[in-house]
């Protein structure tokens, strides 16, 4: 769904985003703030948390924001009729009644414009040597699958995250594209499987991601498409990398409304020339031989600048 806002001259395009500050580096709304400006949408941030840093690093201090205070930053803009966006984006989130406010908050901005899309990364966990874990408590897992999904537009889980959705493990392509279906099933039109653990035809060091769209015509009937991405595997932990894919998903789907391969071989390519100019750099920084830390492997945002803008087509999807 287009929202109304696009071209030059047309209305400013609105974003809520809802994540993590952190004073150093680039996780949450740090990593998706800027590459939504540079796409030409205007950003209004909620920090959800405000630390030094992200937790991947030896420590970490900071304050967490309570969803009371989520709602008085609210009210204030209600009071002030700002509170009209073309889209909301959320992502990590370690508390429930939190999560539960943001949820009430949608609904209300749905209520204002009927338009809105809500872009939601439903951040539980992943999976390390094939083995799934949580890293937020147990208890979200059913706000997300009955409160939230059932609201959100896009969605982008990992394999492990659709899997805990919808209660079902995923083996195969087809086991994949039909808990996709379940997903859209649940509300969301648009469903990305951000990595998998399904074997590539490119070779083991590929990673693929998969897509669905579905779209109800006037008529009633439903058309939805499909496409499989394979992106080299880059040989490092980053942190931040899936705010910056649903930033640039949720930026790229508004621009081609209708083409989901496009908008997924945009967001790819210009996540690749992060990570290679990322890693590229980290190595340097580390120097030969030595494994690079969580402060050199920082996301090289602002020098990604002119590739985040106009990303050069460099990982293809393939219609399925």
């Amino acid at each position: 769904r287009a929202g109304a806002c696009g071209a030059a001259m047309e209305p400013e395009c609105r974003v809520l985003s809802i994540q993590s500050h952190v004073v150093r580096g680039y996780v949450g709304n740090k990593a998706a703030t800027f590459p939504l400006q540079v796409l030409g949408f205007e950003v209004d941030t909620v920090n959800s948390v405000q630390f030094s840093n992200h937790t991947g690093y030896a420590h970490w201090k900071g304050q967490v924001l309570n969803s009371d205070e989520l709602h008085e930053l609210y009210e204030g803009l209600k009071l002030n009729k700002v509170n009209r966006y073309d889209y909301v984006l959320t992502g990590y989130t370690r508390d429930t009644s939190f999560l539960a406010m943001v949820v009430d908050i949608v609904q209300e901005l749905k209520q204002q414009n009927s338009n809105l899309v809500y872009v939601c990364d439903p951040v539980m966990g992943d999976k390390w040597n094939g083995e799934g874990s949580m890293y937020v408590p147990e208890d979200l897992l059913p706000v997300y699958r009955d409160k939230v999904v059932p609201v959100a537009d896009i969605i982008t889980p990992n394999q492990f995250e659709a899997e805990l959705l919808t209660g079902r493990k995923i083996y195969t392509e087809k086991d994949a594209l039909e808990v996709m279906d379940m997903l859209h099933a649940m509300g969301p039109e648009t469903v990305v499987i951000t990595s998998s653990d399904l074997q590539a035809s490119l070779g083991n060091d590929y990673l693929i991601a998969l897509g669905s769209h579905r779209k109800t015509k006037a008529d009633g009937t439903r058309i939805t498409q499909r496409i499989r991405v394979e992106s080299p595997k880059v040989d490092a932990v980053f942190v931040g990398t899936g705010d910056l894919f649903a930033a640039m998903l949720l930026a790229w789907t508004h621009k081609h409304p209708n083409n989901l391969k496009v908008a997924c071989e945009k967001t790819v390519s210009a996540m690749q020339h992060v990570l290679q100019r990322t890693i590229k750099s980290a190595k340097v920084q580390a120097g030969e031989g030595n494994k690079p830390n969580s402060a050199q492997l920082e996301l090289r945002m602002v020098q990604s600048k002119k590739d985040i803008e106009n990303p050069e087509i460099i990982v293809k999807a393939t219609v399925l």
